[in-house]
């Protein structure tokens, strides 16, 4: 068969892929006048996940999960906005990781707004100018993000999904030869990340220039022949900026683990992660006989991290993420015993912790 008829045979194929998403953007609409109707949330973490992981199960290739998983995300994406237009907040600039992390659940069409700390997405949110909130939580290599876990303990937002982010720096510049960049911007912390690539590539000899952010980098970077920036892919193609080379990073497993915040409760999709804080009273054996409460009803505790407490006198909250929602009658008993010791955080799908290359 040449390459006309391989063409017309994709043609065909896209015409029927068109027709039979119009056909699911019918139905989505009609579902969308049922939950307005309602009150129900237009975006569910948990049936996502359960059409996910029933594809994949389906799925005889030669797609890949990732594959899989990009594509379907971006029709969700659509038929939320179908349903109802949401905005949806995140930690900015535009362009910035978080934006990426954000993008990646609610695609390209979503209605977004960039906000300069995490402090303002908190109150877009409380303030019901927002529906969404999209936040870094931890970094494999930083840890917790603290501002995130203290706005948690004083807000009634409820973690209702979590987004594990690859971190990945581009080398990205309008020359094409790198002896003649002179400049290279980026956050003070990627230089630092990327050393070795800059040494290798013999950019030691060109001024590194500190700035507030990676996205600002590919900003100046696209407006001044003889720089480069270290930015995100998603950055360099805001401001069209070429990239030269892709993840330059020394070392492969940064990763960033954001949550999406909004005011409402998942139902259980039978594999979830619930996230409380717990503060419990200061004396011998609190935190054992508290743990070993888990330990009794078979639960997996998968993170245990300690903050100091909002009244600042050297007490101390609980940061604590495991297995399981808080409807199943384990953590029900366990919630009901220390209730009084407890901020449920949210409970919501749970996801891997690490994003496969598409």
């Amino acid at each position: 068969m040449g390459l006309k008829e391989l063409r017309q045979r994709i043609d065909a194929i896209d015409d029927q892929i068109l027709q039979l998403l119009n056909e699911r953007m019918e139905i989505v609409k009609e579902v969308g006048k049922l939950k307005n109707r309602t009150g129900a949330p237009i975006y569910r973490p948990e049936r996502e996940l359960e059409i996910l992981q029933r594809l994949k199960a389906k799925n005889k290739g030669p797609l890949n999960e990732s594959a899989i998983e990009a594509i379907f995300l971006e029709i969700f994406a659509v038929s939320r906005n179908l349903e109802r237009p949401e905005r949806v907040v995140y930690l900015g600039p535009e362009g910035s990781f978080t934006h990426q992390a954000a993008e990646s659940r609610f695609g390209a069409m979503s209605n977004y707004l960039p906000l300069t700390s995490i402090s303002a997405v908190f109150k877009e949110l409380e303030l019901k100018r927002a529906k969404y909130g999209v936040v870094p939580i931890e970094n494999s290599i930083d840890g917790v993000v603290r501002e995130t876990l203290d706005l948690l303990g004083k807000s009634n937002l409820l973690i209702v999904a979590e987004i594990f982010m690859p971190i990945h720096h581009a080398f990205a510049s309008l020359e094409e030869d790198c002896t003649k960049i002179e400049r290279i911007y980026s956050k003070d912390i990627a230089f630092g990340q990327c050393h070795n690539f800059l040494i290798e590539h013999g950019l030691d000899r060109a001024e590194w220039i500190p700035v507030e952010s990676t996205a600002k980098a590919a900003k100046l970077a696209a407006k001044e022949p003889g720089s480069a920036a270290i930015c995100s892919t998603i950055a360099a193609k805001l401001y069209n900026l070429p990239i030269l080379f892709e993840n330059i990073e020394d070392f492969s497993n940064n990763t960033t683990r954001f949550v999406v915040l909004s005011d409402f409760k998942n139902e259980p999709s039978g594999n979830d992660k619930t996230s409380i804080l717990a503060k419990l009273q200061d004396r011998p054996g609190a935190l054992y006989n508290f743990l070993k409460d888990f330990h009794d009803k078979q639960i997996n505790l998968t993170k245990i991290e300690s903050r100091p407490a909002q009244q600042r006198d050297f007490s101390y909250w609980f940061y604590i993420d495991f297995d399981g929602h808080i409807d199943d009658p384990a953590v029900k008993e366990i919630m009901e015993k220390h209730g009084h010791q407890i901020k449920w955080l949210g409970s919501y799908a749970k996801v891997k912790d690490r994003v496969d290359e598409v």
